[in-house]
């Protein structure tokens, strides 16, 4: 497999798509077997599930919240409590997750209590549910994806 990845990596040289330091940095992972770090999707499975399908559930779990209210806080914060100190992949979705979460919570609060704000609530909802989607369908891709409108109240 190295070999192939080598040989495709030459070609990109070749066709000047990569540098010549982005070769040889690529060339030296490989023949390392060193894992990209802007990368994910390797590590150990997590509750008998891969990396990426964990993640991708994290985000999806936040539409429980339609059908139980608080449901779809309670169980995200679940899912990052076990597993964030074992995984810098689960804490980054994690934290990612409870600020998205409780930024809309407040986007609602503040829209809900203005009449004007009210209209407005169903386009909130459905840029929640967008983008916890996106989100979700970007982790199972191994992808790391920052919610657009969150305010970020964990680091």
């Amino acid at each position: 497999m190295k070999y192939e990845d080598l040989k495709i990596l030459d070609e990109l040289r070749e066709k000047g798509s990569i540098t010549e330091e982005e070769y040889q940095r690529e060339k030296a992972r490989l023949l390392n077997d060193t894992p990209n770090p802007n990368s994910f999707g390797a590590g150990k499975p997590l509750f008998g599930l891969q990396e990426n399908t964990y993640l991708m559930l994290m985000h999806l779990t936040q539409l429980m919240g339609i059908f139980v209210p608080l449901l779809g806080f309670i169980i995200p914060v679940i899912m990052w409590f076990t597993n964030k100190e074992t995984n810098p992949q689960v804490d980054l979705h994690g934290k990612n997750v409870l600020n998205f979460t409780i930024s809309f919570l407040i986007y609602t609060a503040i829209l809900s209590i203005t009449i004007v704000g009210i209209p407005l609530l169903i386009l909130v909802g459905i840029l929640y549910l967008i983008f916890v989607i996106m989100a979700a369908l970007r982790a199972n891709n191994g992808i790391y994806w920052k919610y657009p409108l969150s305010i970020e109240f964990i680091k």
